[in-house]
């Protein structure tokens, strides 16, 4: 059984009672479908037919008071199926969530704005086609036994027949409609691409290029296009074999089944049984199931391969390993779009385990650029990213590092909650004062009246920028995550409080701490320190940096080689 089954199976086990309910309101449903038939070859036996006007009304009140109970069945059956689909949604949306929070999921918005929400429309669709179809074909079914056996063995060969082959078309079906949305992306991204560069096209002279390799996306889209449209013959073929074949049957065994005792009542009760209920349930059930059904399978499936991890094989075999460095950069070169000139090119550095690593260099020159490829949020167009030994992007990575941007935020609850959302496990009281304290967070948690007070609306709108940001600190701090990536996170602290908390976590048993750093004393604090200028990059120690760049030089403030102490450099950084 796939991951996807099993999935499925594990979700139906858990929601009993709706299945149930589900199922009750759907056989009152069914009432009007069984008593369709069997009042009308009553109402021409006994009624119309023997004289009895009355009887023969009778039998068609009895018919119109089943539609009526049906309609009563069927507004309940749709609470049903929303006690059953909307549970289905909210565990998606917990996977997708989960893992976008956890692993700095990129695409984790589209498949929750849009993936999920197919997920769950579609999965709705598919539970009331395939109840209808199942309950339907079980009261038309008895009903066409308890008018005449021998019309169940005219009507029912051909309806398994054709429900075998729809059911055998549904695998490779799925398959066609996932190769169709995949070359269907890949021509939308391709042209999004294209369209946004079309003046750099155009200036590079590559218009046929473009063109061919655009074309070749579109071709493939085509041929799945009609690969896929070459399916729907086995429906159509299903749809005739299994509803439109057991109509002939009957007209044309009609002289035989009356000379076997069926009454021309129970044969227009059967015609009704097939014409009113078999083929329609049958024909929603082959357009929903065949349409609807496949979407549903591709849409988990990639749902469930994100969150399983398996959607990148290469990574599953990595694991963290304890001789590693801490972060580990090669050959790393990217640049915001095609045409874009390279923010990093080439870059290379090591930040060994209790390392401390300050990045400089002026505004916009691509330091919280690298932040984001550090922490996974970016993918690099050439090189790689390790954290502890493993891919940046790898799921098993998230673990290795916690990133503090410069907006830090505060949810509401309380400061307990606040700081120990980074552990599951929960923090011992003494741990969370004596973060507090090495952070210099205890004047806001004697303020605030402890851990456990509440952070309402009005507590959180009064907290300052800086003070959001040493609860941000002390949340990351707190983190079993060996590397944490400071991305200006100190910007709205003072020099000396900035200083405080690079120290502390710099000195995190096991530890290591790269600083984009805001001020250029974080830089003096640090044992390595990259200079980024442009495309080139420099790492070393401050003494190496002064002899070697200038532009290190210039944002300290120091031309001759003689430190002089500044908290604040020569060009904003």
């Amino acid at each position: 059984m796939s991951e996807l089954s099993r999935l499925g199976v594990r979700f139906l086990l858990r929601r009993r009672g709706p299945l149930g309910r589900l199922a009750a309101w759907s056989v009152l449903e069914t009432g009007q479908t069984f008593l369709l038939g069997l009042a009308l070859a009553r109402a021409l036996d006994d009624g119309f037919l023997a004289g009895r006007q009355g009887t023969g009304l009778l039998w068609l009140a009895v018919a119109a008071l089943g539609v009526a109970v049906g309609a009563l069945g069927t507004a309940r059956v749709y609470g049903a199926v929303a006690d059953l689909v909307e549970p289905a949604r909210d565990a998606l949306v917990r996977r997708v969530v989960a893992r976008g929070v956890r692993d700095a999921d990129g695409g984790a918005v589209s498949r929750l704005t849009q993936q999920v929400e197919i997920a769950r429309d579609t999965f709705a669709g598919l539970v009331l086609v395939s109840r209808s179809f199942v309950f339907t074909a079980a009261g038309a079914l008895i009903g066409l036994c308890s008018l005449a056996p021998v019309l169940l063995l005219v009507v029912a060969p051909p309806l398994v027949a054709g429900l075998a082959l729809f059911l055998a078309t549904l695998r490779p079906l799925a398959r066609r409609q996932e190769a169709f949305l995949t070359a269907d992306e890949a021509v939308s991204t391709r042209l999004s691409t294209v369209c946004a560069g079309l003046r750099d096209v155009t200036a590079a002279g590559a218009e046929d290029a473009t063109a061919d390799a655009a074309g070749t996306l579109v071709d493939r889209e085509a041929r799945a296009s009609r690969t896929l449209a070459r399916w729907s013959v086995p429906r159509v073929l299903a749809l005739a074999l299994g509803g439109q074949l057991p109509l002939l049957l009957l007209l044309f065994t009609a002289p035989w089944t009356l000379e076997r005792g069926v009454t021309p009542g129970a044969l227009v009760g059967a015609v009704a049984y097939v014409t009113q209920s078999l083929l329609p349930a049958l024909q929603s059930l082959i357009h929903g199931l065949g349409t609807g059904g496949s979407r549903l399978v591709v849409v988990l499936r990639r749902l469930t391969a994100y969150e399983s991890g398996t959607q990148d094989p290469a990574t599953e075999a990595d694991a963290p390993r304890p001789g590693a460095p801490a972060l580990e950069v090669s050959g790393l070169t990217f640049a915001y779009g095609p045409g874009a000139e390279p923010v990093l090119d080439g870059l290379a550095l090591v930040v060994p385990r209790g390392g401390h690593l300050a990045v400089v260099g002026p505004s916009g020159i691509g330091k919280s650029t690298l932040a984001g490829l550090v922490a996974g949020l970016l993918v690099p167009d050439a090189g790689e990213v390790r954290v502890g030994g493993v891919p940046a992007r790898s799921r098993e990575a998230a673990a290795q590092r916690v990133l503090i941007p410069q907006e830090a935020y505060v949810f509401g609850g309380t400061l307990r909650a606040n700081l120990g959302y980074l552990r599951p496990d929960g923090v011992p009281d003494a741990e969370l004062t004596a973060a507090a304290e090495v952070l210099g967070l205890g004047p806001l948690l004697d303020r605030l009246g402890g851990l456990d007070a509440p952070l309402g609306p009005a507590v959180l709108a009064a907290l300052s920028a800086g003070e959001r940001q040493l609860i941000a600190l002390a949340r990351a701090y707190l983190s079993p995550a060996p590397l944490a990536v400071l991305d200006e996170a100190t910007c709205h602290l003072d020099p000396a409080a900035e200083a405080r908390a690079e120290r502390a976590f710099a000195a995190r048993p096991g530890g290591a701490l790269v600083v984009i750093a805001h001020r250029i004393s974080s830089a003096r604090r640090a044992e390595l320190i990259l200079v980024m200028d442009g495309r080139h990059a420099l790492c070393g120690g401050h003494r190496e940096l002064l002899a070697r760049s200038a532009l290190y030089r210039d944002l300290t403030g120091v031309w001759d080689g003689a430190a002089r102490p500044s908290s604040q450099p020569a060009r904003p950084l």
